[in-house]
């Protein structure tokens, strides 16, 4: 199978504070290549991520420590060759924001059925171990097709 050329990736979920810090710092750690960040359709700008993301990601040796939320705008999101969202409704409102951004956004679970991520916010410290381990097979999923 052909690799996908993406140099840059944004990923991209409600708050920045929660799924697309740890899918961020998971990608930067499987593809150290490539330009990975990340922000929110309704950041909360300059918040440090989610205590209960820090925890999970302290647990499987991400560190999260220096995150801070991020808006995302249209001029962000002609930066980057791939945008990954955690929702079908992230497409729906970056195509909003950024139509020309919209055929480069795809969903983070797209290998994995097109499953979308659901936002473990101010839920249970499982409930974040089960979204952590989402997010980890997404990103597996995508090394593989970037890796080819």
């Amino acid at each position: 199978m052909e690799s996908l050329m993406f140099d840059s990736i944004l990923v991209v979920c409600t708050g920045n504070i929660c799924r697309s810090p740890i899918a961020e710092r998971l990608l930067r750690g499987l593809l150290p290549d490539k330009r990975i960040d990340s922000a929110g359709m309704a950041a909360l700008v300059d918040n440090p991520a989610d205590p209960a993301a820090v925890q999970i990601a302290k647990k499987h040796e991400l560190i999260l420590d220096d995150h801070r939320g991020r808006q995302f705008t249209a001029s962000l999101g002609r930066q980057y060759d791939l945008i990954l969202v955690m929702e079908k409704s992230h497409q729906e409102q970056i195509s909003r924001v950024s139509p020309e951004a919209r055929g480069k956004i795809m969903l983070l679970g797209h290998w994995d059925g097109a499953r979308e991520i659901p936002d473990p916010y101010r839920k249970s410290q499982e409930a974040f171990e089960a979204i952590y381990r989402l997010i980890d097979q997404a990103c597996q999923s995508w090394l593989q097709k970037l890796n080819g």
